[in-house]
């Protein structure tokens, strides 16, 4: 739990052999609460930081001291350490905050969160290999830090202390103070490293659970943890929760999405595991590759989008789900559509959605009760033929589909309201493309029928129903009304650079690989001992990822001629001649890798000479069988399986110089593959000369 980690964490000091770069501590200020809850120390921390003599001899110090303050809430069960540099503050600004908390569902787990941020101001034109020295020394530490706590909790252990109780406020003066079981100290410290409970288990990151959770429990979840945040659960879809979840604890390292998430996607597809799973890999490696995770910082809607989209949050219904109203029969599609273009719409829509989930969480936590999905208002007054243009349709259908394959079961209800007689036109167009579970939240009212009893008010409180609809709240949705077609796109315009691409702006390309067509790029290398490092995710099918070495410069060729037909190809582009032959036009620098559908593969290669190195994804197949054994039957019914189908992938590569690959903070990038919205944790990785890892 997060105090014994607070206990192990204090014996760091005043100095650790285990971390030979802190020399020392010295305590500025330490204080504590009146009634003790609140411990608070201060200290100056010497460092010997790894940076060239040079450079240490330039900035005319030998050490570095960093001021740190650890703050004990021994009421919240919380430990908060923050730091920042003494040194070179004027040059270099660096701060960095780590935390320790009971995880909320299980006490036995401890919840560990870590950010660092790094601001160069000027450091004698020597920036860059500050920027280098840090982040080095940073991740160094990570890993480093994370030992030396369990080095620690283990000394805890052997002492004797493993479990300490709760914080209990002090016995009033002449009370009698009830004797603490198991308690063998006199100081009010002592008492809190009594007892014994068994050994704890150790969580770092967010509220997920351990990959390998070793209590004789780990096939049930807490009866009080699945009414406080998940709702109820048969013990059918509690195992089918478990099961997905340790799939992807297995096969996914690192970046877990939170079990309500997991379960949006098996209440999706009626709890058949292998349906959700195919259909949750989808919507991650999609999230990863659009970056969707950080669309709500990076998102801006135009001021064109903040005048016209007549849509917006307010407050929750009757059940506490987060509200949104659409004003949709107030806006113009086809001005919209015509301005901004589709995929500044989508982008939108998106983040809205990714709103949506993160206020559910915060009604959670404010109602103490479930809540998983939101409820959508739309107010179709005014909805006319013109809504019906065709590309504005597709537009619509096209957002439909992915939010149906990506957000799933996050609609808790849909209330339409002031349904004209052109609605069942526009309903015809759109609902085959709504999932039947969707459709079924479909509340719809014509007319003035939402008005009195069986209406609004049996959803919303009568306190929150918008003033246009009646109600007595004001209400903040802007009204919309026609874009001017002076802000219209033109043809030679068709997307603002303002308006950022969703589906390009993106560092992973996609490719497709068929039988007998494998895709593949080159890298050149104009020096040796340059490292190429590679990240990618495989969509559908099984591959087979290699990496070869040429002295000659490969031809650019697609495929056409063998293929089902060329459109089908896609991204698709073969590099080694037929002509060529293994051993003597080119040769192999990496054993192939068989990498299957769903896994996540990250690798590095150190380069031994210049020239051109191929980077091959090619569809997986049966081994060729010698002379003396017959195929296998699996292999025989995997080749018809596959044979008429492709696989797809995403990639991500780039080419570092060897001095700069541990240090740089783009390798750091290329070795991690995380969700920072739907993970629990994070995973760096270390890479061998040679090595490629999976996170599947």
């Amino acid at each position: 739990m997060a105090m014994k980690h607070s206990q192990a964490y204090e014996k760091r000091f005043p100095t650790c052999p285990e971390i030979p770069v802190f020399l020392g501590s010295e305590i500025l200020h330490e204080s504590k609460s009146d009634d003790g809850a609140i411990h608070i120390i201060e200290r100056s921390c010497k460092l010997n930081v790894d940076a060239p003599r040079l450079l240490k001899k330039i900035a005319g110090v030998e050490y570095v001291f960093f001021i740190q303050k650890n703050t004990v809430n021994w009421k919240e069960r919380t430990l908060r350490i923050e730091a920042h540099n003494e040194t070179f503050a004027n040059r270099v600004v660096v701060l960095e905050t780590c935390s320790y908390s009971v995880h909320p569902e299980n006490e036995e787990w401890t919840c560990f969160e870590q950010s660092a941020s790094l601001d160069i101001k000027s450091f004698f034109g020597f920036e860059s290999t500050v920027e280098k020295i840090a982040m080095k020394q940073y991740t160094s530490n990570i890993k480093r830090g994370k030992e030396v706590i369990e080095h620690y909790l283990k000394e805890l252990i052997s002492q004797g202390i493993t479990f300490i109780p709760r914080w209990t406020p002090p016995v009033a003066q002449g009370q009698k103070a009830e004797q603490a079981p198991a308690a063998s100290h006199d100081t009010s410290d002592a008492a809190l490293e009594a007892g014994a409970h068994g050994a704890t288990k150790e969580q770092t990151g967010s509220s997920c659970p351990p990959a390998e959770p070793v209590s004789p429990d780990a096939d049930k979840l807490d009866a009080d943890y699945i009414e406080r945040y998940l709702g109820q659960l048969t013990p059918m879809q509690e195992s089918c929760l478990i099961r997905l979840r340790q799939w992807l604890q297995e096969t996914h390292k690192g970046k877990i999405p939170k079990d309500e998430h997991i379960l949006r996607f098996l209440r999706a597809r009626d709890f058949n595991i292998d349906k959700a799973r195919e259909m949750l890999c989808q919507s991650l490696s999609w999230r990863k590759q659009y970056q969707v995770d950080y669309i709500l910082q990076s998102w801006r809607p135009p001021a064109l989008l903040d005048e016209y989209y007549t849509g917006g949050w307010h407050y929750q219904d009757r059940d506490g789900r987060p509200l949104y109203i659409l004003r949709l029969g107030q806006m113009d599609t086809k001005g919209l559509v015509k301005a901004l273009g589709e995929e500044s719409l989508l982008r939108h829509v998106l983040s809205i959605n990714e709103e949506g989930q993160k206020r559910c969480e915060e009604n959670t936590n404010l109602f103490g009760r479930p809540i998983t999905s939101w409820t959508c208002l739309v107010d179709l007054e005014g909805l006319n033929m013109r809504h019906l243009w065709r590309p504005g349709v597709k537009a619509l259908l096209r957002i439909i589909e992915v939010v149906e394959d990506n957000y799933p079961e996050t609609l808790g209800r849909l209330l339409i309201v002031r349904a004209p007689r052109v609605f069942p036109v526009l309903w015809t167009l759109v609902s085959p493309f709504i999932n039947e579970n969707t459709r079924q939240k479909f509340l719809i009212y014509s007319g003035n029928n939402y008005q009195g009893p069986g209406g609004l008010v049996d959803y919303v409180d009568k306190e929150v129903i918008p003033d246009f609809l009646g109600g007595d709240c004001m209400c903040t949705v802007p009204e919309g009304g026609l874009v001017p077609k002076s802000l219209y796109q033109t043809d030679e315009e068709p997307e603002n650079a303002d308006h950022i691409r969703l589906w390009t702006e993106t560092i992973y390309h996609s490719a497709s690989v068929l039988r007998g067509a494998p895709h593949e790029i080159v890298v050149e290398i104009l020096e040796g001992e340059s490292v190429i490092t590679w990240d990618f995710d495989i969509l559908k099918g099984d591959v087979v990822f290699s990496l070869f070495h040429s002295k000659r410069a490969p031809e650019t060729s697609h495929k056409e001629a063998t293929l089902p037909s060329t459109s089908a190809a896609g991204d698709n582009v073969q590099l080694i001649d037929k002509t060529w032959v293994l051993g003597v036009d080119y040769s192999r620098v990496e054993s192939p890798l068989v990498c299957r559908e769903g896994e996540s593969i990250q690798g590095s290669h150190v380069t031994r000479w210049p020239g051109f190195y191929i980077l091959q994804w090619k569809m997986h197949g049966p081994l060729p069988c010698s002379g003396t054994s017959l195929p296998r039957v699996d292999d025989v019914l995997a080749s018809l399986q596959v044979s008429s189908h492709k696989c797809k992938l995403i990639y991500y590569y780039e080419v570092l110089a060897s001095k700069d690959f541990r240090g740089s903070m783009s390798s750091l990038e290329s070795c991690n593959s995380g969700f920072s919205q739907l993970s629990g944790a994070t995973t760096s990785s270390s890479q061998s000369q040679s090595s490629s890892h999976l996170s599947r």
